[in-house]
């Protein structure tokens, strides 16, 4: 879970998936301190390609493989797998950093 780096306490997992969905964009308020937090770069660029490797995948097997409705309930059955732990690698910085 994160800790918001201005007073340090830790984040719930309700908190935090409340929070990333909803204002990423120009930072997340802390429940705690009222400050405002920023997803870290590496937070940033993993939460963007993790789900792209995983729908390509899906898709290479359906073109090597021929389409196949496991595949299709795999891609829905990890899709909500993947926003359920998203909060466990969430990483909080007091300041916004480049994301390249």
């Amino acid at each position: 879970m994160p800790v918001c780096q201005n007073c340090h306490n830790k984040w719930s997992w309700k908190q935090t998936f409340k929070r990333s969905f909803t204002s990423t964009l120009d930072g997340m308020t802390c429940p705690y301190c009222e400050e405002k937090q920023y997803l870290t770069s590496r937070v940033r660029k993993g939460s963007t390609i993790i789900p792209f490797i995983i729908i390509t995948l899906i898709m290479l097997s359906n073109l090597f493989f021929g389409p196949s409705f496991v595949f299709f309930f795999a891609l829905l059955g990890l899709i909500p797998l993947f926003f359920g732990i998203y909060p466990f690698f969430v990483e909080l910085s007091n300041k916004e950093e480049a994301l390249w």
